[in-house]
């Protein structure tokens, strides 16, 4: 009995550790990239996009996720750089969202494949959804301090 439960727990433990395997250079990457970003890129630089106001901060974040496509796992990392870096978390939080759940790269893609008017609706109401979870978040946080 003791085998037989044994056996599809080494399996799922087998498809975990060839997942993360998988990602792994995806991950170094990112962290490359996070060095390389570090390195360049000044607070200055970042004080002049994100200003801490939380409308200007809000947007900008949701405008350069759309922008900046990709995974989620990766998203959490930039994220978190960005608040290191003193990013608001009204900016890191609208970025991760909209990392996710909008794209400008994939719009024709995804327009060909569900439609035009399709993807206009979809990509409006998480536009929508992501200003509105990121403020809401925030404040949902604040109140828990």
């Amino acid at each position: 009995m003791g085998d037989v439960k044994r056996k599809p727990f080494t399996r799922m433990l087998r498809g975990a550790a060839i997942s993360m395997i998988s990602m792994l250079p995806m991950i170094l990457a990112i962290v490359g990239l996070v060095g390389l970003f570090q390195s360049y890129i000044t607070q200055e630089m970042f004080a002049s996009v994100f200003d801490g106001n939380a409308v200007h901060d809000t947007l900008a974040g949701t405008l350069a996720g759309m922008i900046a496509v990709g995974q989620a796992v990766v998203s959490y990392i930039l994220g978190g750089e960005l608040l290191k870096q003193g990013v608001s978390l009204y900016a890191v939080t609208a970025f991760i969202l909209a990392w996710v759940t909008l794209g400008v790269v994939q719009l024709p893609m995804e327009a060909e494949v569900l439609g035009l008017g399709f993807t206009i609706r979809r990509n409006l109401l998480a536009f929508i959804s992501t200003l509105l979870v990121s403020v809401m978040t925030v404040w949902i946080l604040e109140l828990w301090r």
